[in-house]
């Protein structure tokens, strides 16, 4: 099924080796509250009875993957001399700014909470099965394959005993965030219980260790978490993959309907619902805005994982359950995270680094997290059923004067001879 419309263009094979630090960056944290006022400093609090319930507060102690600050609560920043401050209206429990590229964190909030994902987990998903299913091969939907649909999820629309190619359902997960695509492509693979193993695997060998994998599309479970380092690590590999950046760039795309005899199949458009790039529901499209994957559920709120590019500098920024409410929270606060990192980079110190894959790390970068699989229990998770998948993702990689976003094939290697952490 051909693309309608894309966002993406000719992609650079030439990727530049990020310029590593050259010492490590410091930084106060804030105590354990509300979001900081951008200078380091705790909001004031509303008091009374029109003051907003109190958020629960993040575990104490988290991992360091990654640096000793991105394991303390609060925010976690390093303003040097002309920086802009960090944006005063954050609310969300956990954010982080990266630099795709390099690999510096230039900012973050309490960056390995462990938190419900939602359908940002679709990430992890497609970094895992994609590479194994070639696109044009063609499955025939069975009853079996829908089983387990979890109630209220998003779908784009998939049918049994209707034929569908792998391109097609990978573009109903990236841009409609189809949970019966996921469950499709997941039966392809061996089935959803050997999926999420795969998943688990895979985010291991990506040291996302605050990632627990409990249903391939993202859908609430209990124990099922990730964290804004994780989900921004997931989708730094993901981008470095061709397919991944080709579906996550498409902007809209006819999907595959329904099949009668003796006629033409016919087919209906669909389009992501990433609103930092498509403008719906009166957020502004973001300059640059290069995806990456958006949901909303019961139990995680809103969460939002993007990419975008201004010039030559590449960002990732992920931020999780706002508490401003609104269904334009998680944007308006991504878009504005994305304003600061354009503005400081160069002016701030890196208060950590996402790390590469286990099998391509050289050096010490924190002291390791435990895996999900010995110790599943995370702050945020209730113990209750599952909740009811409300929200939708997608994707677009958007193209700017002179280029789209790239990022490295080679991973950042670490700090040879050192063995100190980032702190």
């Amino acid at each position: 099924m051909s693309v309608k419309k894309t966002a993406l263009t000719v992609l650079s094979a030439a990727l530049l080796v990020p310029a590593m630090l050259a010492a490590p960056a410091h930084a106060a944290p804030t105590p354990p509250t509300a979001p900081a006022d951008g200078k380091g400093r705790p909001p004031k609090v509303a008091n009374g009875p029109k003051a907003a319930k109190a958020a629960p507060a993040p575990p104490v102690s988290m991992s360091t993957v990654g640096g000793a600050l991105l394991g303390q609560p609060g925010t976690q920043v390093n303003l040097l001399p002309g920086a802009p401050a960090l944006p005063s209206n954050l609310t969300g429990r956990s954010w982080i700014v990266a630099d795709a590229e390099s690999g510096e964190v230039l900012a973050a909030h309490n960056a390995h909470w462990r938190l419900p994902p939602a359908s940002t987990m679709k990430m992890l998903f497609a970094d895992t099965v994609l590479p194994g299913l070639p696109k044009d091969q063609v499955h025939k939907v069975t009853d079996q394959d829908m089983e387990g649909v979890g109630p209220g999820s998003s779908l784009v629309g998939v049918k049994e005993d209707h034929e569908y190619s792998v391109h097609d359902l990978w573009l109903g997960v990236f841009l409609r965030s189809g949970n019966d695509a996921v469950h499709v492509l997941s039966a392809m693979n061996g089935g959803i219980e050997k999926t999420v193993k795969d998943m688990q695997a895979h985010a291991e060998e990506l040291q996302a260790l605050d990632t627990h994998v409990v249903s391939p599309d993202g859908y609430d479970a209990p124990e099922q978490v990730s964290s804004a380092y994780d989900l921004t690590l997931i989708a730094r590999s993901g981008l470095q993959k061709q397919d991944f950046r080709e579906y996550c760039g498409t902007v809209e795309a006819k999907f595959p309907g329904l099949q009668e005899p003796g006629k033409p199949r016919d087919s209906f458009e669909i389009q992501n619902t990433n609103r930092l790039m498509t403008g719906v529901g009166g957020i502004s499209p973001y300059k640059g805005i290069a995806g990456v994957k958006n949901g909303n559920t019961t139990m995680a709120g809103s969460t939002f994982t993007g990419a975008a590019q201004h010039g030559e500098r590449k960002l990732l920024v992920t931020v999780m359950n706002p508490g401003a409410g609104g269904a334009n929270s998680v944007y308006e606060e991504t878009a504005a995270l994305f304003d600061w990192g354009f503005a400081a980079a160069g002016k701030v110190k890196p208060v950590g680094e996402l790390v590469p894959p286990k099998s391509e790390d050289t050096s010490s970068h924190g002291s390791p997290a435990q895996s999900h699989e010995n110790n599943p229990s995370a702050g945020g998770v209730g113990s209750g059923g599952i909740g009811t998948a409300l929200g939708v993702a997608g994707g677009a990689l958007a193209v700017l004067a002179g280029g789209a976003f790239v990022v490295n094939r080679r991973w950042p290697r670490g700090r040879r001879g050192r063995g100190e952490d980032l702190v």
